[in-house]
């Protein structure tokens, strides 16, 4: 049995429409929140970003909610539609393949869309890819940068160019064949010195962070081929403060050595 409260806002819901932005595992399926099962399971559609990748997690958790196909190729198409289906009282659920919905994967337009509308929208917390990532890499994490996917041709050597002065952490995800690539480009960017780290596989049981600087790591990869999600978090541009205290740090060191 459900709790009353839980029923008398999911019948609520249902009377004006809803839509929940669901995280789902980016590896290890425990990470599912009890909270994302039930949602699935009580809405009356499931938006999938592959419908067969869904299927997976659907079964394990015994969740039988219809789905629907909503990616980036026919995210606009569908909008009226989904917009129309809200207003008539709806409760949608929507996912994508792993982790946060919207973060580099569809959601922003539908989400921008029913705010628009006045239709309530509500993201449930959950896994996401750069979370972990960041933490592990041992770079700071109170303040950065998500960059997510680069351009693959036009505007990349531009977004790069644009952060050449960046003093933040910045966070990238790529694909196991471009990594040696984006690594080399970062590398150009921000010089071979810049420390880095490269995350893959999280939450799966062949996840590892590699740790390094920028022109160590092109060295890792290129002798070994990545596989898996990439993640790459790269330590911003040092301000002249943090240079001078680093110099100092170095200074010392060295004459207690000499002593």
């Amino acid at each position: 049995m459900r709790r009353n409260g839980f029923l008398q806002n999911y019948y609520h819901n249902k009377m004006s429409g809803k839509l929940y932005i669901v995280p789902t595992p980016v590896g290890n399926l425990d990470d599912m929140t009890v909270r994302a099962i039930n949602t699935l399971r009580d809405a009356d559609c499931i938006l999938a970003e592959d419908t067969r990748t869904s299927s997976v997690l659907m079964k394990h958790f015994c969740i039988t909610t219809r789905m629907q196909s909503h990616h980036k190729f026919n995210e606009h198409d569908t909008l009226p539609a989904l917009i129309e289906r809200l207003e008539g009282g709806e409760v949608i659920a929507l996912v994508s393949d792993a982790g946060t919905p919207a973060i580099s994967d569809p959601g922003f337009l539908l989400s921008r869309e029913c705010r628009r509308h006045g239709i309530e929208v509500e993201c449930l917390p959950g896994a996401t890819a750069f979370v972990p990532a960041i933490v592990n890499s041992g770079l700071p994490c109170d303040r950065f940068c998500f960059e997510g996917f680069l351009p693959q041709k036009k505007g990349r050597a531009t977004r790069l160019a644009s952060l050449a002065d960046e003093q933040r952490t910045m966070i990238f995800y790529e694909s196991p064949l471009r990594l040696v690539k984006t690594l080399e480009q970062l590398a150009a960017t921000f010089g071979t010195e810049r420390e880095a780290s490269v995350c893959r596989e999280i939450s799966k049981v062949h996840n590892t962070t590699h740790h390094g600087t920028l022109g160590e790591l092109v060295a890792e990869f290129t002798a070994t081929a990545p596989r898996g999600e990439i993640v790459i978090v790269v330590a911003g541009k040092a301000t002249e403060a943090a240079v001078k205290i680093d110099k100092y740090a170095d200074f010392k060191q060295k004459s207690a050595l000499r002593e």
